[in-house]
């Protein structure tokens, strides 16, 4: 079962649970695993709030996205599947399943900006229940916001269904096979820019490679180049995307998706430190990652600056 929390939401975009009914109803039909979807209840009189039933899937699921515990082999074959879904997945046309209403199409990152710059205001003004003290703005907030704003900046418009929080965690794996039987938490799908779901993916080797994100303890080791055997590259990951959906990914597309993912990860840890201060965080580590809001924030900032010098030298002449 899938419930919104209890008491008043910070965001009216946040816990929409009659849309994850609705995305995983119409792919049950397509190659892309997932849940059936067996039936939505919008009375709040049953449970509390609004809620809905979905199927068990029996499988493995890994908050560790380095995949611990399972051979080399596997372990490459697993990263492929989770990536070659995704790009099935991108391939499916919402109109072919009846959703086209589901989202807007073309101008997505925009979209996004106004949509987590709006949430983040109002996030920051949440007041924690014992100490009184109000969450805050995210470091270079306003900076950021206003570099991203920069359409001439912007990756190459695209429109395709998106997950909106697509990475390891929110994967089921079949039991004893390298493969990826069901996709969990639709929360954020939308119509959007498939660039998103890429870098929210591909997100554990970005950090990997940033010495920033390896200070503030948000990079996880095994994802430096070499250090765990079986794990692909991003390079690898993002051909083996390239070959499903049928379109070359520039590179200056992806930098720039990749600094938005970071901006756009800072708003979440700050709605996870809202939620904390409300307490209405439903992980136990909620605390943990409530305290790591500015640190990402920061690494953020560092990002940006980083595709600003690129974009400064030879990549000049693309603007």
């Amino acid at each position: 079962m899938r419930k919104k929390p209890p008491g008043v939401l910070l965001s009216k975009t946040a816990h929409q649970v009659d849309r994850e009914y609705r995305i995983i109803h119409a792919l049950e039909p397509t190659d892309v695993p997932v849940p059936r979807a067996l039936c939505l209840c919008e009375d709040d009189s049953i449970v509390g709030t609004a809620f809905y039933i979905m199927s068990f899937l029996p499988g493995r699921i890994f908050e560790d996205p380095a995949l611990p515990g399972v051979s080399e082999e596997d372990r490459r074959a697993m990263w492929k599947s989770a990536v070659e879904t995704l790009g099935k997945f991108h391939s499916v046309k919402p109109a072919d399943v009846g959703m086209q209403g589901f989202g807007r199409a073309n101008n997505f990152y925009n979209r996004q900006l106004k949509t987590f710059a709006t949430i983040s205001q109002a996030q920051a003004k949440a007041v924690d229940v014992e100490t009184k003290v109000s969450v805050g703005d995210i470091p270079h907030y306003f900076e950021m916001t206003k570099f991203f704003a920069q359409e001439e900046t912007q990756p190459k418009d695209r429109s395709t269904f998106v997950h909106g929080d697509y990475k390891i965690d929110n994967m089921v794996f079949h039991a004893t096979e390298a493969y990826v039987i069901g996709i969990l938490d639709w929360e954020m799908a939308t119509i959007g820019h498939p660039l998103s779901d890429v870098t929210n993916l591909l997100m554990p080797f970005t950090t990997a490679s940033s010495p920033k994100a390896r200070s503030v303890g948000r990079a996880n080791p095994a994802f430096v180049a070499g250090a765990t055997p079986g794990l692909p590259t991003k390079e690898e990951c993002m051909a083996w995307y390239e070959a499903t959906v049928g379109w070359k990914v520039l590179d200056t597309d992806l930098t720039w998706a990749d600094a938005f993912g970071i901006f756009r990860g800072s708003v979440i840890m700050q709605g996870i430190a809202g939620r904390y201060a409300l307490r209405q965080a439903s992980s136990e580590k909620a605390g943990d990652y409530a305290a790591q809001m500015k640190p990402f924030g920061e690494m953020g900032w560092d990002f940006i600056q980083e595709l600003m010098r690129k974009m400064d030298g030879p990549e000049k002449a693309r603007l």
